[in-house]
């Protein structure tokens, strides 16, 4: 098999995290690729990145770093070498969601959004049409969710909305979307941020 064509590095954002390591990993053989996946990436995590990156390479290296959420302590520590990455090496950050990482990291590498249509949990719930008793009963059956968990279903409200519902979503609705992972990465309570999410349903139509 021959080389790929050099990938440059860039930010993934994905909600299959090892899916997509596994894909990166097949893709981009015969060269050497790097894994660093943990649920949270913490400054002992980056040092581990800074010291495989410092590994001389003759061959285009990729390391990969990988987690469901991101400390910024650990995040600051690597700006300097995402900024001048050492010879032959490429970074590739995986996360689920943008808002995971410091505008500092954002701004060093391109970022890219995986399509995941045919991965979607759909859930079972009509945005298009949906009643007061409909978002009760949501809330309820998901008032014990933790965060990445309704990271999740936030994720899972957007794709219902936009790929099955096929709603056009008004500016209102994109920001509360926006606002809803903001809200999380806070430590909101999910309950509140899925009843903003489903409140702004009602009130559109019309």
């Amino acid at each position: 098999m021959q080389a790929p064509d050099k990938l440059k590095g860039h930010i993934l954002i994905a909600s299959e995290i090892e899916q997509e390591i596994e894909r990166l990993e097949s893709t981009l053989k015969p060269l050497r690729v790097v894994s660093f996946f943990e649920e949270n990436f913490k400054i002992e995590h980056a040092k581990l990145v800074t010291a495989e990156a410092y590994i001389s390479e003759s061959e285009t290296k990729y390391i990969i770093i990988a987690a469901v959420e991101f400390t910024t302590v650990a995040q600051n520590s690597l700006l300097k070498l995402l900024e001048e990455p050492p010879k032959n090496i490429e970074f590739i950050i995986i996360s689920p969601t943008k808002s995971n990482l410091l505008p500092t990291v954002r701004s060093r590498l391109p970022i890219l959004k995986v399509e995941q249509t045919h991965q979607k949990e759909v859930l079972d719930i009509h945005l298009a049409k949906i009643d007061y008793k409909e978002i009760f009963d949501f809330l309820k059956a998901n008032a014990r969710v933790s965060k990445n968990e309704a990271k999740g279903l936030v994720e899972a409200l957007y794709y219902r909305a936009t790929v099955v519902d096929k709603l056009i979503l008004s500016e209102r609705q994109l920001d509360n979307f926006d606002k809803a992972y903001r809200l999380l990465d806070l430590n909101a309570r999910a309950q509140s941020v899925f009843a903003m999410l489903l409140m702004s349903f009602t009130g559109e139509r019309g």
